[in-house]
């Protein structure tokens, strides 16, 4: 169970979210998510510097927990391709479930210099190495080719997945994002040749 200031905490956060997706990042103000998290406008920079350090620590919690959650689902899969199916499909499913949270990751993150130059993304650099691991395993157990470099593939996949969301937010989440997990799996698993066991002709 959570203390009050934690609590606190999370509702601050829960707030920058919802105010970030909707105003965007450089409308918002810092009064309107002390106003929709139910706190005093001085209560936010008890917890946070600026707006800017609350957006962060929007990614920082989130992601965190993405990944916690995403670590728990591919440990019950029986194989690195099983895994590699539940990873990408539970990123698409995630995000689909949170548009607002979405929003964010995609685009109100991207408009603070400080998270694109300066900051480090550890929990990024998590989940990338989750990936990697699941790729290196596949390796391992014959069932992912070995000449592939494991940094290339898990940012291919995060890339592409990364990609995905951006365009459904842009579109307005207009479409079902989750259904197209299985097609993004086998592109990954399977490649797009017809039979990759053939040669491709000239």
């Amino acid at each position: 169970m959570r203390n009050k200031n934690e609590d606190k905490h999370q509702r601050i956060l829960d707030a920058a979210v919802k105010v970030f997706a909707r105003k965007g990042f450089y409308q918002s103000k810092v009064s309107e998510i002390a106003k929709a998290a139910g706190v005093a406008d001085g209560t936010i920079y008890l917890y946070f510097k600026n707006k800017e350090d609350l957006l962060i620590s929007v990614f920082e919690v989130e992601m965190q927990a993405l990944v916690s959650k995403f670590r728990s689902a591919i440990a019950a899969e029986k194989d690195p391709p099983s895994q590699l199916r539940k990873i990408i499909a539970m990123h698409l499913s995630e995000l689909q479930a949170y548009p607002e949270l979405a929003a964010v990751f995609q685009v109100e993150l991207r408009q603070s210099s400080r998270f694109m130059r300066e900051y480090k993304k550890l929990e990024l650099k998590q989940y990338l190495d989750l990936i990697g691991g699941i790729i290196e395993e596949g390796q391992r157990s014959g069932h992912f080719r070995q000449n592939l470099p494991v940094g290339l593939v898990k940012r291919a996949i995060f890339g592409t997945l990364d990609e995905l969301v951006s365009t459904w937010v842009l579109a307005g989440n207009r479409y079902d994002l989750e259904s197209l997990a299985d097609s993004v799996t086998d592109i990954f698993l399977n490649g797009i040749r017809q039979d990759a066991s053939l040669p491709e002709k000239n």
